[in-house]
């Protein structure tokens, strides 16, 4: 019976994949104006035509770029949430600018971003982390946050240290909040690179598409998008992979 759930459970995300596309079909067919909305198939032959510039030149700067705005992201976001967690009027007066960070539009602030750095991967770089920074450090600050009471208690009275209790108790029981901090980081990061290079850049998906949208190529818009949304995916994939090695005493579901 359990088999027969989890099987269903797999063919399911296919199937509204499958629906999301014949809807897709439909709306374009109806529109008929490729330079609007193409068709999946338009989409499927444009990145066909276009594999070798968007695979082996556009991609990997994207990718780049996140890879690195996620990074220093999850690097800074993991100290400052140990900070604000060991620190009660750090957390008072630090949080307040975190929340206001993530108020910020990243649309209106990128060009400045270009125009401090101009065209070079910092512009993109710092666009990806203005719009991860938030959900990572606050994510990770809620696992460390997220311990019982009682326990803590328990281990003081068995003489653990402060240190003790943070190493033994706590960051295991954040972890699970880690891996869950990166699966929702990796898309909005690549959201962020891809706006970096859109409003400034000579290479990326967000870039090609841009200057698809010059051309009136509906296909060669959609194409990165589609591509970049994949590649997303695939990362989202293989962090949920590592949580369920790392992660083992957590109850599948």
């Amino acid at each position: 019976m359990k088999r027969d759930k989890k099987k269903s459970s797999k063919g399911l995300p296919c199937l509204v994949i499958l629906g999301f596309l014949l809807i897709w079909q439909g709306i374009a067919m109806w529109i008929g104006a490729e330079y609007i909305l193409p068709t999946p198939w338009q989409v499927l032959q444009k990145l066909w035509e276009l594999r070798e510039p968007l695979l082996f030149v556009h991609l990997p700067a994207t990718m780049g770029i996140t890879g690195l705005g996620l990074l220093i992201s999850l690097v800074f976001g993991i100290l400052l949430a140990v900070f604000m967690d060991m620190n009660p009027t750090a957390e008072r007066a630090l949080y307040p600018l975190i929340v206001a960070s993530q108020t910020i539009p990243t649309m209106a602030i990128a060009p400045l971003f270009v125009l401090w750095f101009g065209y070079s991967i910092w512009s993109k770089v710092l666009a990806a982390i203005l719009i991860t920074f938030f959900p990572v450090t606050i994510t990770i600050h809620d696992g460390l946050r997220s311990t019982k009471r009682e326990m803590e208690e328990y281990m003081e009275t068995c003489g653990a240290s402060r240190w003790e209790i943070f190493w033994k108790l706590k960051v295991p029981w954040a972890i699970p909040s880690f891996f869950s901090a990166v699966r929702m980081a990796v898309p909005i990061s690549v959201i962020g690179a891809a706006i970096g290079e859109w409003l400034g850049a000579q290479s990326g998906l967000g870039y090609f598409s841009k200057r698809m949208m010059t051309q009136l190529d509906g296909a060669g818009v959609f194409a990165p998008i589609v591509l970049l949304s994949a590649a997303a995916m695939l990362v989202v994939w293989v962090v949920g992979k590592l949580e369920k090695h790392f992660v083992t005493w957590r109850k599948e579901l």
